[in-house]
Order: C-alpha cells, then sequence, then structure tokens
C-alpha cells in the first residue's frame, strides 16, 4: 500500500534506537525525509548510517540528524534551527525510573513531567499551526500501555504521560482536526528494546533468576506469547501518519500483544 507521504519531512524523537528507529525507518521506506533527534551523538550517527544504507528507501530520501536533548529548550531550539517546518512529529522520550511514589521530591515530578509530558506539548504548539496552514498534520506520541493499565512502581509514568493523554484528547479535536491535523498516541506494551532488557535485567537480580528466566516468565504473560519488534511499532506509526489515516484523530492506540485484559 503506498501511504501517499512520500516527499514530506518528519521529525522523530528518540531516534537512535529501539521504538523511535522503528518509526524513522518505516518512514523512510515511505519516502518521507526525516530529521532524526537523540543524545547519544554516536549512536544517532550510527542510526544515520542504517537509514541511508537501508535498501527500502528510496534514493531521493532525506536523512538529517541533530544531538541534542529534546526534552531541553536548547534541545528544541537545536532542532527548529535545522529545520523549522515538519508535516509530521514523532515524539517520545525515554522514560522515568521505577520505585516507590515516597521516594519521589518535587524535582523528579519535573523531570517526568518535562520530559513525558511538556516536552510533546512544546512541540506540538511549535507545530501544528503549520501543518494546519498547509493542510496536512500527523503527530504522534509514543507514551505507554501503562496509560491504560497503570503500574504501581511506573508512578512517574503514569501521571505524566495520563497528563499529555488528557492534553491530547482536548487538542487534537480542536479547529485542527478540520485542517488535515490529526494527533493521536501509540502505546506501547513489551516491546523488544534496551529499556526492556534492562528492566528484565533488574527483576532478575532481585529475583535471584536468571535473566533469560524471567524473560520466559514475562513473554508468557503476553497473548502473543512474544515481545514486540521495533519495526511492527514502525510499521504501525507509519501507517497513523499516512493519508490513509486521516479520520484516525485523537485515539490511544494500543500495541501490546493483546495483553490488556479490557473490551475497551
Amino acid at each position: 500500500m503506498d501511504l501517499g507521504i512520500a516527499g514530506k519531512w518528519a521529525l522523530v524523537c528518540g531516534a537512535s534506537k529501539g521504538l523511535g528507529f522503528g518509526c524513522a525507518q518505516a518512514l523512510v521506506r515511505e519516502g518521507v525525509n526525516v530529521l532524526i533527534v537523540a543524545r547519544g551523538a554516536e549512536a544517532l550517527q550510527a542510526a544515520v548510517a542504517a537509514l541511508l544504507a537501508d535498501a527500502a528507501r528510496p534514493t531521493a530520501t532525506e536523512v538529517l540528524a541533530v544531538a541534542a536533548d529534546i526534552t531541553t529548550v536548547e534541545g528544541r531550539a537545536a532542532v527548529f534551527a535545522q529545520r523549522r517546518d515538519f508535516d509530521i512529529v514523532v515524539t517520545n522520550a525515554g522514560g522515568p525510573p521505577p520505585g516507590d511514589f515516597r521516594d519521589w521530591d518535587r524535582t523528579a515530578w519535573i523531570k517526568a513531567l518535562d520530559a513525558n509530558m511538556l516536552t510533546p506539548i512544546e512541540l506540538i504548539k511549535a507545530t501544528v499551526d503549520g501543518m494546519a496552514a498547509r493542510g496536512f498534520g500527523r503527530i504522534i506520541n509514543i507514551t505507554s500501555g501503562a496509560v491504560k493499565a497503570p503500574i504501581d512502581i511506573l508512578g512517574l509514568s503514569n501521571g505524566a504521560r495520563s497528563g499529555l493523554t488528557g492534553f491530547v484528547a482536548g487538542v487534537a479535536r480542536s479547529k485542527v482536526a478540520s485542517q488535515g491535523v490529526t494527533i493521536n498516541n501509540l502505546l506501547p506494551g513489551a516491546f523488544d528494546t534496551d529499556r526492556l532488557k534492562a528492566t528484565l535485567q533488574g527483576a532478575a537480580q532481585k529475583s535471584g533468576q536468571t535473566v533469560e528466566a524471567v524473560m520466559e516468565t514475562r513473554k508468557k504473560t503476553i497473548p502473543a506469547q512474544r515481545f514486540g519488534q521495533p519495526a511492527e511499532f514502525g510499521a504501525i506509526c507509519a501507517f497513523l501518519c499516512s493519508a490513509h489515516a486521516g479520520f484516525v484523530n485523537g485515539q490511544n492506540v494500543l500495541a501490546d500483544g493483546g495483553n490488556f485484559p479490557g473490551s475497551f
């Protein structure tokens, strides 16, 4: 299927690896020019090289990169100094650490809100009016399956991402919806990423089990009996960014292998 977005420009955050890279790769394969951003310059350049070497990439497709922390004012300024207008924006930032809410002070909460709520809002604010003026825009916020099924030790993430979810529910249904702009959230479950591996290693150390044993136990809790792959997450992202998804707006799209047990 031709997604109808070849030649568009996309900003993809946290794109040096994992789910962000999966989204960037899927968009590049559709002929979308991308500007990818991440904090680690070395990993970012490796991602650029991988995207440019992808045999499925149309040869005219551009790949730019900015090594910056998108959660800071300076990081966002560096991105928009490189390119101002985008047709597609994929917001993505690493989740805050797990723990007991009794141990989190105001600084911890502000940091979580900055990364997982306020930064996406700032990126939306910076790009949505230009999208509306051009008559096309797609904004995808990578949040978490924990928005639908909160996890007790992930209170910082639950709170910040739920705040973003509430904001998006309103702004997605504002005037921009009639101007060709959609805003959706993409909620990953357990995907095979470095963050998941680190979480499982921590669980293994705590339980005294091997990492392999913890992984197998976790897989068995998922109806699909496996972890998701970044490439398939990217494919979902690319479709939501496509010309065919113009009637999908203000939604929380869950990709978790059937793990969430609810009907809605």
